[in-house]
This record gives C-alpha cells, sequence and structure tokens, in this order.
C-alpha cells in the first residue's frame, strides 16, 4: 500500500536558498497545495483520468542521492518527476554575467534523468516588475533571455512569478501551478509509456525457450505493483493501479489453466498460524522477499495479490466489492486445497475460511467506518458481508458433522461433504505434529456446547446482516438451519415456533418445496411433543396440505413416515375440526375447487332453483366433508345461496347439484363457494377483481330462470290519489302454486322515503289476514293463485320520479312448513303523476272562469275520461258548471294538452273552503296490456288447455305481447284512430295461439273498451280572493254622428276623423272579505298609447275613486291614423298603496281589470281623393 507523494525538487543560487526571501517564496508555494483537478490524457489509453488531488513533497536537489542501475525497478514516485530552478535576476547584465552559467550547469545536470521534466521559475518584485512591453520597448527582458537561451524543444518550460511577500492570491501562482501540472503530468505520461514497453517486451517471450512464470513475475510484479500500480495509487488514480493487479491474476490464472506449474513453488506450505491470521494483511509475511527469492507457493501469493487489489478497493470505497471478492476467492481456492487436504492439518482448510472470512467482514467493517454509503450501497455490503458469514457457518457444519456435534442428514450434511470425504488411507497419511490454530474453532472442535454457541452466533450474525440488506429469503434459510439444529438438540418447542413461523415467508416467494419439507417437519415436532391438535395444528396442516396439492414430487420430503399420510391427515383434520368450539373459516385453499356448470334450472313443483356444481378434489383420498354451498350476487346485490349435503368427495372431480328454496330469477354472478368439515369452512371467492382476476374457462355468469308459478310481488300506485293526504302504494302478491303459512314482506324505500308498516291494510277480501309488525309486512294464510293486494303508507316522496324499492320476502307454505324460502328482487314504481295541471282564472263581475290546462309530464299517453270540480256538500250560494265535452275520451299527448273550462257562481261572496278537481285518467299502456291481458285469457278460454299449465302459459303469452309492443311504436298512432292492435311481424308467440290472438286485437273497437279501471286523482283547488274587480270599457258615442244617422247604429268612421268616446270604469268588491267591501281605493288608470293606431286626446290618466258597485266616466277623443279593422286601446288600472296601522306602513290591495271592449273591433275606411301615378314604360336607360 502506497503512501508516497510526488517528489519535486528544487534548486537555486546559494546566496538566494539562504535568504529570508526565499524561505517565504517556499512557505507561499507550498500554500497552493496539494495540486486540484489535474486532467490526463494519455496515449495509451482511451479515456481522460481526473486527479481530484495531488500530494507534491518539495525537497532540495541536493539531498537526493545519485541514481543507481537496479535489477529490480522501483516505483516511478521514488525519483522526482519535476524539478525547479528559481532565479531572481533583474538585469540583463547579471544575467549574462553570473546567472546563465548557473542555469546551465543545473540544467546539465537536470537533463541526464530519465523521464523527469524541469521548469525555470523567474521572481520578480510584483513593485518593480516591467510593464511596458509594447513595440518601441526594444529591450527584451531577463525572461525573454532565459526562454530564448532554454527553450529548446518548442516546449515553454520557464514561468515569471511576480511576487510580494506575504502575498498568497492564487491568481499570482496560477501560471507558475499550470506549469508544474503539466510538466507532472508530462514526465508521468513518458515514465509509464516506458515501463508498460517493458512489460510488453517481456510477455512477448512468454512462447521462447527457457521462459517460466516466475522470472516473468519477479519482474512484472515488481515493475507493475512497485513501479506502475504503486505510482497510479500515489497519485490517486486508483482504477488504473487495480488494473495492473487484474491483468496479473489474469495472466497467473492463464497460466494455470496451461498447468505450467512445474518451476512454481508448491500449491501451499502451511506455517502456524496460517489458518488464523488476517486475510487481507500484507505485513504476516515478507511476500516480496518470498518472490525475490523464487519460493513463494501459490497459496500466499493468491493471498498476497488479493490483499493488494481489496486495499485499492477499499481506497475507491467500494467495500461490498471487497467481501464479494472474498467470498469468491475463498469459494475457488478453498476447493483447490481441497486437492491436498491430506497434506494439510486436519480441519485446516474449514478453520482458513472460516477465520478469514470473519476477519474480511470485521477488517471491511473498520475500513467503512470511514466512508458514507448511500441506502443501496449500504444494502449491498450488508448483503456481501451475510454471504461471508454463510460461508463461514457452512466451514463449521463441515466441521460439526465430521466431529459428530450435527447429524449426517439434510440440512447439515450435503453431497460435496461425501465427495470430499478423505479415504483411511489418506488419513493415516496425514501428519499428527501440525495443529490448527484458530482457538475458537479448537475449542468448538472438542466441546459441543461451545461449538453449538458459535454455530448459533455466526449464523445470527448472518441473519442480520441479510434482513439489513432485504434479503428475507436467505435469512429465512438459516433460520431453517437454526430450527433443525434446536431439533438436533432436543429443543423442540423453539424449533416448533421457528417451522411454524417460517411458512408465512417462504409462500409469497413460491418456494414450495423448502416450505412443504418445513411444514413436515412442523407436524413431526407437533407430533413428538404431543401437543394437542388444536386450532393452531389445523392452521399448520392445512398449509402443508397446501404445498401437497402445488407440488407433489415431495423432493425434500421423501423420508416422511406412513402415518403422516394424506388420509390419515385428513382424517385426524375431520375430527380435530369437530372438537373445535368456534368456526375456522379458510380462504381460498387449493386442496378443493368448485365451479358452477351451468345455468340454473327450476323445480316444477316447488319454488325450488337448482344448480349443477362441479367440486375437485386435489388430493389421493376421499375428503370428509358436511356442506357444500355457493354464492350468486344480483345486479341489486341481492345474494342467492344454494347448499347441498354431502358426507366426502372423492379424488378428482365430481357433478352435484345444489339447491336454494327461492322464486328470484334473473342474471347472477358466481360470487363465492363454500365446503364445510364440520368447524372448519373452506372458502373461495369467485367475482373477479383488480387484484384477483377471473380465472380463464371459467362461468362467472349464471341465469335463473323464471317460475311463472312461482310467488311474485309487483308494486304500482293505488287506483284514487288524493293530493294533500298521506300517500300510499299498492303491494300485489301474487301466491301462484303456493299456499302461504306465513309471509314476511319487508319493502325498502330509497334515502329520504319511510314506510309506515303498521298502518298497511288488506285491499282484497278472502287472501288472508295482516299481523300488525313496525318493520315489516306479514301477510298470514294466503291461498293458491290468489292476488293479494296490499295499501301502504308512506311519506313525502315529491323528491323522486321514479322510486326504485328493495322488496325482501321470506315465506313458507303448508305443505313444506320447515321450509323457508325466500324473494329478493328490486322493484322501480312511479310516483310522479302522468299528468299536470295548471290553472288561469278569469274574474267577472259575481262569476269566476277557471281553465285548467292539463299536459302529460312524461312520453306516456293519457287517456281522460271526465274532469270535474267539485265542492263541499255544505257549500251554499255558488254554483259551478262546466263544459259539456264533445268526445268521451280526450287523449293527452307530451305534444297536445287539453283544457277544461269551468265557471263559479257565488252569491255570497267569495269562496272560502277549496273545491276538488276530479280527474279520471288511465295511462294508455296501461289500457292496451288490459286489452291484451283480456283477449288471451278469452282466446285460452277457447283452448283446451289443462288447468295447472292455465296460469304459466297466460302469464308467458302476456309477457311476451307486452314485451314485443314496448320495442315497437308503430301500432300506436292507428291504436288512437280505430282501436286496433297490430302486432309487429316479428312476434312470436308459439304455437296455435299466434293467429286467434292476432285476430282478436286487431278487431276495430271504441276509446272505452278496454276493461282496464279508470284512475282518480283529485287535486284540492283554493278558490282565489279579489279586493278589487275593475270592469273598464271604452264606447263610442253617438252624439258624434250626424242627425239623420240612427243612433243604433255606428257611423262610417274615416282615418283622421276625430270621434267621441267615453271612458267608463265600473268596480266590485264581490270577491273580497268581508271588511274590504266598507272601504274605498284610490285606483289610476292609464290608456295605452298606440302611436301608430291611434291618436288619443283627452286625460288619458288619472285618479279616480273605487267603491263596492260603483262607476267612474273620462271623456275621450279618438282620432284613427290609418285605415282598416282596429282594436280599442287598451286601460291599464291598478291600485295605489294604501297606510295600515298593524303593518305600520302601506300595502297594495289585490286587483283585478276586465277590458269588456277587448274582443270589438272599429272600422276604419280611408278618406277620399285623387292621386296620380307616373308609371314608366321602358327606355333606353332602364
Amino acid at each position: 500500500m502506497s503512501n508516497q507523494n510526488v517528489l519535486v525538487t528544487y534548486s537555486a543560487p546559494v546566496s538566494f536558498l539562504a535568504s529570508e526571501s526565499w524561505r517565504q517564496v517556499l512557505a507561499a508555494l507550498q500554500s497552493q497545495l496539494p495540486l486540484r483537478s489535474i486532467h490526463w490524457k494519455s496515449a495509451s489509453r482511451p479515456n481522460l483520468k481526473t486527479i481530484q488531488e495531488l500530494e507534491l513533497t518539495l525537497v532540495p536537489l541536493d539531498s537526493l542521492r545519485d541514481e543507481h542501475t537496479s535489477q529490480v525497478p522501483v516505483t516511478l514516485l521514488e525519483k522526482p518527476l519535476l524539478n525547479l530552478y528559481v532565479v531572481t535576476c533583474e538585469d540583463n547584465d547579471s544575467y549574462k554575467a553570473i546567472v546563465k552559467k548557473q542555469i546551465k550547469d543545473w540544467h546539465s545536470a537536470i537533463s541526464q534523468r530519465k523521464n523527469q521534466e524541469w521548469i525555470i521559475v523567474h521572481v520578480v518584485r510584483s513593485d518593480i516588475k516591467t510593464t511596458d512591453r509594447k513595440f518601441f520597448n526594444m529591450k527584451s527582458s531577463v525572461l525573454d533571455k532565459i526562454k530564448a537561451d532554454f527553450n529548446i524543444d518548442k516546449r515553454d518550460r520557464c514561468v515569471q512569478l511576480s511576487w510580494t511577500a506575504g502575498d498568497l492570491s492564487p491568481v499570482i501562482w496560477a501560471d507558475l501551478v499550470n506549469k508544474i501540472k503539466d510538466g507532472l503530468l508530462y514526465a508521468l505520461d513518458s515514465s509509464v509509456s516506458q515501463r508498460e514497453e517493458e512489460v510488453r517486451r517481456s510477455e512477448s517471450q512468454r512462447q521462447m525457450p527457457g521462459w517460466n512464470f516466475c522470472t516473468f513475475f519477479i519482474l512484472k510484479a515488481c515493475l507493475i505493483h512497485e513501479s506502475l500500480a504503486s505510482s497510479f495509487e500515489g497519485v490517486k488514480l486508483f482504477e488504473d493501479a487495480l488494473h495492473q493487479y487484474n491483468e496479473l491474476e489474469v495472466s497467473f490464472i492463464q497460466v494455470l489453466r496451461e498447468k505450467n506449474m512445474s518451476w512454481f513453488g508448491s500449491l501451499i506450505q502451511p506455517v502456524d498460524k496460517d489458518d488464523s491470521v488476517p486475510l487481507l494483511s500484507i505485513t504476516k509475511k515478507h511476500y516480496r522477499d518470498l518472490i525475490l527469492a523464487n519460493s513463494i507457493s501459490v497459496f500466499d501469493f493468491r493471498i498476497y495479490l488479493l490483499a493488494r487489489q481489496c486495499a485499492l478497493l477499499n481506497k475507491m470505497r467500494r467495500p461490498s466489492e471487497i467481501c464479494q471478492k472474498v467470498t469468491n476467492f475463498l469459494g475457488t481456492f478453498g476447493r483447490r486445497l481441497r486437492e491436498v487436504e491430506a497434506k494439510l492439518p486436519e480441519y485446516f482448510i474449514e478453520s482458513w475460511i472460516f477465520s478469514s472470512a470473519l476477519s474480511v467482514v470485521d477488517q471491511c467493517d473498520m475500513w467503512a467506518a470511514t466512508t458514507e454509503l448511500d441506502s443501496i450501497q449500504l444494502a449491498r455490503f450488508s448483503a456481501s458481508k451475510g454471504e461471508l458469514l454463510e460461508l463461514a457457518k457452512t466451514q463449521l457444519d463441515i466441521i460439526g458433522v465430521k466431529v459428530g456435534h450435527l447429524p449426517r442428514k439434510p440440512l447439515f450434511a450435503t453431497t460435496c461433504m461425501e465427495e470430499t470425504a478423505l479415504h483411511p488411507e489418506q488419513i493415516s497419511k496425514r501428519s499428527s505434529t501440525q495443529r490448527i490454530s484458530n482457538h475458537e474453532v479448537v475449542l468448538a472442535i472438542g466441546d459441543k456446547e461451545a461449538f453449538y454457541d458459535l454455530y448459533c452466533a455466526t449464523s445470527n450474525r448472518a441473519i442480520d446482516m441479510y434482513v439489513k440488506a432485504g434479503r428475507r429469503k436467505f435469512a429465512l434459510k438459516l433460520h431453517g438451519f437454526l430450527a433443525a439444529l434446536d431439533i438436533h438438540r432436543g429443543r423442540l418447542a423453539s424449533a416448533l415456533a421457528i417451522f411454524t413461523s417460517l411458512p408465512a415467508h417462504y409462500a409469497p416467494h413460491m418456494w414450495v418445496s423448502l416450505e412443504s419439507f418445513v411444514l413436515s417437519r412442523a407436524l413431526d415436532i407437533h407430533a413428538e411433543l404431543e401437543n394437542p391438535q388444536d386450532r393452531e395444528w389445523i392452521h399448520i396442516l392445512l398449509a402443508y396440505l397446501r404445498t401437497c396439492t402445488n407440488d407433489m414430487s415431495k423432493e425434500l420430503t421423501s423420508e416422511v413416515d406412513e402415518e403422516k399420510s394424506v388420509t390419515q391427515l385428513i382424517r385426524a383434520l375431520h375430527t380435530a375440526a369437530a372438537s373445535l368450539d368456534s368456526d375456522l373459516i379458510h380462504t381460498d385453499h387449493p386442496i378443493m375447487a368448485v365451479q358452477v356448470s351451468g345455468d340454473a334450472t327450476c323445480s316444477d313443483d316447488e319454488d325450488l332453483a337448482l344448480v349443477d356444481a362441479t367440486v375437485s378434489n386435489h388430493l389421493p383420498c376421499d375428503v370428509f366433508v358436511d356442506e357444500i354451498s355457493i354464492t350468486l350476487r344480483g345486479r341489486d346485490s341481492e345474494r342467492l345461496r344454494f347448499i347441498a349435503k354431502v358426507d366426502k368427495l372423492p379424488p378428482g372431480q365430481s357433478t352435484i347439484t345444489l339447491s336454494c328454496p327461492s322464486s328470484s330469477w334473473g342474471l347472477y354472478t358466481f360470487e363465492s363457494s363454500e365446503v364445510v368439515m364440520s368447524r372448519v369452512h373452506f372458502q373461495w371467492q369467485h367475482t373477479g377483481t383488480v387484484a384477483t382476476p377471473p380465472k380463464k374457462n371459467q362461468i362467472s355468469l349464471v341465469r335463473v330462470p323464471r317460475s311463472l308459478r312461482a310467488l311474485d310481488v309487483q308494486i304500482r300506485q293505488p287506483q284514487q290519489i288524493e293530493l294533500g293526504t298521506t300517500s300510499h302504494l299498492l303491494l300485489v302478491i301474487s301466491t301462484g302454486r303456493n299456499d302461504i303459512s306465513r309471509a314476511t314482506i319487508k319493502p325498502t324505500p330509497p334515502s329520504g322515503v319511510q314506510f309506515n308498516y303498521s298502518a298497511a291494510r288488506l285491499e282484497t277480501e278472502d287472501t288472508g289476514t295482516l299481523e300488525v309488525s313496525d318493520n315489516a309486512i306479514v301477510l298470514l294464510g294466503a291461498p293458491v293463485d290468489t292476488d293479494v293486494v296490499i295499501s301502504l303508507p308512506h311519506s313525502d316522496a315529491s323528491r323522486y320520479h321514479t322510486m326504485k324499492i328493495w322488496l325482501n320476502v321470506t315465506y313458507n307454505t303448508q305443505s313444506s312448513m320447515g321450509v323457508i324460502r325466500t324473494l329478493q328482487t328490486s322493484r322501480v314504481v312511479t310516483v310522479s303523476l302522468p299528468i299536470a295541471v295548471n290553472v288561469e282564472d278569469f274574474f267577472r263581475g259575481q262569476r269566476l272562469f277557471s281553465k285548467f290546462t292539463i299536459s302529460a309530464t312524461s312520453h306516456q299517453h293519457v287517456r281522460i275520461s271526465s274532469t270535474e270540480l267539485q265542492g263541499a256538500r255544505s257549500l251554499d250560494g255558488v254554483k259551478i258548471s262546466g263544459c259539456r265535452p264533445t268526445r268521451p275520451v280526450v287523449t293527452v299527448t307530451p305534444e297536445h294538452p287539453v283544457n277544461f273550462l269551468f265557471s263559479i257562481e257565488s252569491s255570497n261572496g267569495p269562496v272560502l273552503d277549496p273545491l276538488n278537481l276530479v280527474i279520471k285518467y288511465r295511462i294508455l299502456r296501461d289500457e292496451v296490456e288490459a286489452l291484451v291481458r283480456q283477449t288471451v285469457e278469452v282466446v285460452l278460454s277457447r283452448m283446451p288447455v289443462e288447468k295447472p299449465q292455465y296460469g304459466s302459459l297466460r302469464r308467458m303469452l302476456i309477457d311476451k305481447l307486452v314485451a314485443q309492443l314496448e320495442s315497437n311504436a308503430e301500432w300506436v298512432e292507428a291504436y288512437r284512430a280505430t282501436g286496433e292492435i297490430i302486432l309487429p311481424r316479428s312476434l312470436e308467440d308459439g304455437g296455435d295461439f299466434q293467429g286467434p290472438i292476432r285476430e282478436a286485437l286487431a278487431q276495430c273497437r271504441p276509446e272505452t273498451a278496454s276493461p282496464c279501471p279508470w284512475r282518480e286523482i283529485k287535486i284540492p283547488v283554493d278558490v282565489p280572493r279579489m279586493n278589487i274587480v275593475t270592469a273598464a270599457q271604452i264606447t263610442i258615442q253617438p252624439s258624434s254622428l250626424p242627425s239623420d244617422v240612427q243612433s243604433e247604429q255606428l257611423p262610417q268612421i274615416y282615418a283622421g276623423q276625430p270621434i267621441n268616446a267615453t271612458l267608463i270604469f265600473k268596480t266590485s268588491f264581490h270577491w273580497a272579505e268581508k271588511e274590504g267591501k266598507q272601504r274605498c281605493y284610490t285606483m289610476r288608470y292609464d290608456v295605452e298609447e298606440r302611436v301608430k293606431d291611434w291618436l288619443l286626446c283627452g286625460r288619458k290618466r288619472g285618479d279616480f275613486i273605487a267603491t263596492d258597485g260603483g262607476s267612474f266616466t273620462v271623456p275621450l277623443t279618438l282620432i284613427a291614423l290609418h285605415h282598416g279593422e282596429m282594436t280599442l286601446p287598451k286601460v291599464d288600472v291598478r291600485p295605489l298603496p294604501i297606510s295600515t296601522q298593524a303593518s305600520m306602513g302601506s300595502t297594495v290591495p289585490s286587483a283585478d281589470t276586465c277590458q269588456v271592449h277587448e274582443a270589438e273591433k272599429v272600422l276604419i275606411l280611408p278618406r277620399g281623393g285623387r292621386s296620380t301615378y307616373i308609371v314608366g314604360m321602358g327606355g333606353e336607360y332602364e
């Protein structure tokens, strides 16, 4: 290991060297060291090398000895690479007379030295330095003369230093420092090139007679190691230094392969402590002397070469590579030593590898203490040390098996131990005088407990390193060795704990064979300890059975006892499962698999769904189970559970039919399956997720058909709806084939809506009874083939257009009291009204006209049979009359609303009680569906249909016909016009029923022919009140007519003719409150100004006092501005605010104005006269 710095000599005149100025210059120069950022580009190397820092040693030239030729090359750094000569001459005369000769003598001596550079430094004081160097300064300086005299090879080796005492600025020293860098690199490059040429010359003689590696190595090792490698190391080029040793190692391996080792020393000449001294120490032996004496053994040479390489790797801060290199070396050279094991002391190889591995770990820890490593480098370093420690542990395995401390079986004994075992005659020839020197190994060989302690300590150190490196697999493997050691030592409880915990770590890495072996050992130890077969034992056994299905080869479990066969284990598992105090759930176990074979079917006799499942038993024996079940999940998260009772599952695949007592139907996903073995439940999830996608060729969708004879529940709105009261829904329960004993219906509304279950009531008679309940509807004693209608009140649902209601029905029948059947489904019911009603009121004296506009709120057509405005029976003095309809049924479409007009006459003033608008309607879809149902029933009654099949066939035909009509709306217009229902051509209603049904539906029928009942909606209507009702009228006075015209007729009025008119206001308080009829109101009128039609003269705007039954007139003059039929101007009348004491402010009374003359028109004639027009007949410019 080289710690030598680069030598630089200095020289100067004797007087200057003895002066204080030189000491100051030398101190200032040393302050600029070390040199930094030196870039070396050698012709023999492709890459640019950078020396970050280079230490220099400045020595006087006289202090060095003269060069002498040596047979053994020395390092390049033992001789100076650069020589400095310092002069202080300031005038040319002194230079010529004295200084030039001094420099020449020094230069002559230096020029004789090989591969050394020189620099002449001219020191001048900065305060007297000549700065005028322009053209007219004809006299040259001292520096110019020095350059002219000594720069003879076009390289500038002269530099001037303008320096003042105490000035340490890097700028002043920059030129000199750069010259020093260039000189050092030039000298280094030439020296290296010369030495490399010598090496190549020696290698070229390799095939000549008489060449041997030792002679070559003495030359090359000294040359490269002491010269090149140490030189590179001295200048901080560690990569290049390491490359030299690698080349030397490659050359040695090449000779080794050629088996040309006769000239070399023996493979190994063991001496005392060879097996225990630190591996990387180069001072334990005089390796250089052994090399020069040509007596070094291969063992010592390889160790010396490895130590030098590791020392350089340490300087390069690569500790992990040191450990890896040593691990490879110990493994390969250890196998080489096995060839001469008989000549070595007993356990020498194991002790040497063990001691070397531990010493390298300690050495690397000491080196790395001063090195900052990031997380990745630290992990690699820890892993490399773990490998070394595991190698040391392996040597203890070999020693332990040989001396009997460890059993001769896996995991400790391996095949390589048998291959390397010595024959008895070889053991007898072994020298008995030599012994190993490692005290720990010697103590472990003689003392079993000391061996176990050393074994555990070494293993735990390796485990700790692997854990720090994140290598869990390697750490777990060593845990397995410790567990095996505990078994050998009789510590079964500790071994069981380790073997039980290891599989959880092996399983994610798919080490199935090793996991199987560990679990097998855990079961063996559990049996040896005679522990109870409890929940923990079941977990171990199930984990072991998992490995049996995944890896039946049993490479590591070939010595399993017969009593631990799979058959016996399954029987023991069934027995242990029955003794558990609670259920044990185990998910996704591979010993069994359950898969649905296809779609489900329905039973013909009861509400029961059936599905076939394929159960695979992957074990070679019968598996005793109790129950198999699968779960199907629907669109709305409803679930159906199919169950089958089974005693055992034979090996291979079995088809089992599972049943579910349910009347649900639809498309379901195969969610999960379960096999029950007493208290142990094996469960599998089959619904594909992002983490567990479904497997190929597995059925994930299962269709459960609808049984037309099964229980069904429908939800609809009631026939009569009254706004302002509690809302209701009708639940229609079709019992089908079931004679219901007890049925619990739990409808669940959407958020914000609540059902009042306790207030539910039956709407039909002789269909069973209801039992009061607060959270469900309980129906008792419903007979077969009955539609039970139940009215269920609910809270306000105006925020919803439609409600999706979840239904959960559980029921049993008289014939199967012990079977609880279910129906899980959802229904969507429209809760908003299909029609919207708007009202517009018109006050005319004591009469009130109300126009109701009815429009459709959806795309559905609505039939309206009648509308009636009703008042309470106790309402006196009120007469309500409506317009007589022209048609018995009116159809409301989204594009065409319908108006209904009613007249209200009240003799007692305002109507205080609300009225009710009663509308009888039905949706066109319900009307057509009722016709279809009636037609199907009539056609089936004429056909020979058996009674058991009648209900299912009727429902099937109705559903199919309705679905076909819903898919094609071309029949709607024809039905509205003639009442005919033209079925689509694509209809396939089945067999002999197609023709009669098509003919019956295609008949013409009136609008009222459908048996669909009319729905009724009752809407409360408040009669408005009005404080002031004003009738405004503009009349033309006969006084403005000529005397010969009769007063009953209007005169002929011409455009521009003044017309006398009267504006008449009549006010009424008939529709006002009683206390308001005695008041007077100030009204303000404003006649509309129609500047394009009329010119108004008179009081167009003003105020008047309104009283009950009073009138007010205003004269006006009208002038028509053009001819034609024109309406008279409108009059706007509004009340002024009145002050009230109650509100401490003003209020505006309500008022309504009627334009009496609004429908009248006045014919305005044009005035007579003559007009002349000139019409062009065409010409030159037209």
